[in-house]
């Protein structure tokens, strides 16, 4: 069912309300979300916007003074780096601004045409995964931008598949293919590229990871990484393999290899990662567990989860940095 632009409001506003906006260039940019922000500014909605520095200076000049101050905005190359650090920082908003009887409202364009394939893949992952970790939100509006000008067609079409509802051409309707959460939340097992011939490989059990860690710390020291880039990736690594140990049939198998931008770490096990969002909540204070891949996440540039018939697998990408 098409709306006109006009209309739009007549879509149901309570709970998480997730639309993919398709748009044309910079301006076409401007031109669809100026309205919508300058809707919330007067609504007085809490609203957040995460997209680049360059269109966060756009759309400051173009709000004014005052209204765009009175909208929160911060840098996706910053926020997003890792796509898995995304949904934490909607849930720090939500949970700051939400149940107070208002209307939230959130722009986030984590895709844009420079991701890598990897990024890309998760930055999709992201978007369907959305959908269930606000599931019960009370009353949150999250518009997605994609650029039909900048991205290929096939990333468009997947965002029909993340998004219940599409906004395009001053109107929006329902996505005929959009995957409700029963696939969100089925074990994610899309294929990974094969580990490059050469990569060096070691299995470990609990008495080997020391060794383990050794490996990891060589590799780092060798890529040039500093002393402090290297101490986090060894402990994540760490982290990966305990879980491994205790969770995934007692050891588990460690293989690393540098790719164009970063060193890999890959960590394969018999175990299952049965939490769709693992690694994408903050733990609880007190909480027992769930630390492991919450911590890789903020240490990682990329962390890749997979969970096959055969077990799991969590590959960690992770740059020199500055």
């Amino acid at each position: 069912m098409a709306t006109t632009a006009e209309h739009v409001e007549t879509w149901p506003t309570a709970g998480f309300r997730h639309e993919a906006l398709l748009y044309t260039g910079d301006d076409g940019f401007i031109d669809a979300t100026l309205p919508w922000l300058r809707d919330a500014v007067t609504a007085q909605e809490p609203t957040l916007v995460v997209v680049s520095a360059a269109r966060i200076a756009r759309l400051r000049e173009e709000l004014g003074g005052a209204a765009a101050e009175r909208v929160t905005f911060a840098d996706m190359a910053e926020v997003g780096i890792n796509p898995a650090r995304i949904i934490p920082a909607w849930r720090e908003f939500v949970d700051a601004h939400g149940g107070r009887g208002r209307r939230l409202r959130g722009i986030g364009e984590p895709i844009w045409a420079q991701r890598s394939p990897d990024e890309l893949v998760e930055c999709q992952r992201h978007e369907a995964l959305l959908n269930l970790a606000f599931a019960g939100a009370e009353d949150f509006w999250l518009l997605c931008p994609y650029d039909v000008e900048a991205l290929e067609p096939d990333v468009i079409d997947k965002a029909h598949h993340s998004h219940p509802v599409v906004v395009a051409d001053g109107g929006s309707h329902e996505s005929a293919t959009y995957d409700d959460l029963p696939a969100v939340v089925a074990p994610f097992d899309l294929a990974l590229p094969d580990p490059p011939p050469g990569a060096d490989e070691l299995p470990f059990v609990s008495g080997t990871l020391a060794v383990l860690r050794q490996l990891v710390k060589l590799r780092a020291d060798g890529a040039g990484f500093p002393a402090a880039r290297t101490g986090d990736l060894v402990l994540a690594v760490n982290e990966v393999a305990t879980n491994s140990i205790r969770h995934g049939g007692g050891g588990g198998v460690l293989r690393v290899w540098q790719a164009a931008d970063a060193l890999v770490c890959e960590v394969t096990d018999a175990g299952r990662i049965a939490d769709p969002l693992a690694g994408r909540q903050r733990p609880a204070s007190g909480q027992s567990g769930g630390h492991g891949l919450w911590l890789c996440n903020q240490i990682c540039d990329l962390v890749q989860l997979r969970t096959f018939a055969t077990g799991s697998v969590v590959r960690l990408h992770t740059r020199r940095g500055p």
